[in-house]
């Protein structure tokens, strides 16, 4: 017998076999699989609610630019729309309105608001944020995005906005 040819086939039927049995076992789910599947399985759109109220009918609510404050729009969508705030070229905050049809959440921490600015329910989120609920749908907030814009400048510019008309919005 010739050993060195045995071992040879020996050697071809064992890798054979090793890579018959690796390839045939079920491979196990990944960290992201399960995230991946669950995705697909949701319908397109559905960040968004269908009855969101447009983000071009926000624009008229922000508040006008002047006193050498600039308006800029720089975002708008279904349920959304923000603008950032400069002056002398700096940004200071950030301006939004946004419809809580598709975020229910976000309405949900205004239940127990104790503050109020303009009559509205607010909160403060961390040091950069100051937010209400008009019509218990409609979140109105303002973001620093300078050291000098503090608390009671984002409340200023809150009370801005045109709330009266914004409430009346359906």
């Amino acid at each position: 017998m010739n050993f060195p040819r045995v071992r040879r086939i020996l050697a071809v039927v064992l890798l054979s076999v090793l890579l018959l049995t690796t390839a045939c076992t079920p491979k196990q789910p990944g960290r992201f699989d399960q995230v991946q599947q669950e995705s697909s399985r949701q319908k397109t759109g559905q960040a968004v609610a269908k009855n969101a109220t447009q983000g071009s009918e926000f624009n008229k609510f922000f508040p006008p630019a002047g006193d050498g404050y600039e308006r800029v729009y720089t975002q708008e969508k279904k349920g959304f729309a923000e603008a950032k705030l400069k002056k002398d070229g700096k940004e200071l905050a950030m301006l939004a309105i946004s419809d809580t049809k598709s975020t229910p959440t976000a309405a949900a921490k205004f239940a127990s608001s104790t503050k109020q600015i303009a009559g509205y329910p607010a909160v403060e989120v961390g040091n950069t944020q100051t937010a209400i609920l008009v019509n218990d749908r409609y979140q109105v907030k303002v973001l620093s995005r300078s050291p000098s814009f503090q608390a009671s400048d984002r409340e200023t510019w809150i009370k801005k906005f045109n709330l009266a008309g914004l409430a009346k919005l359906k």
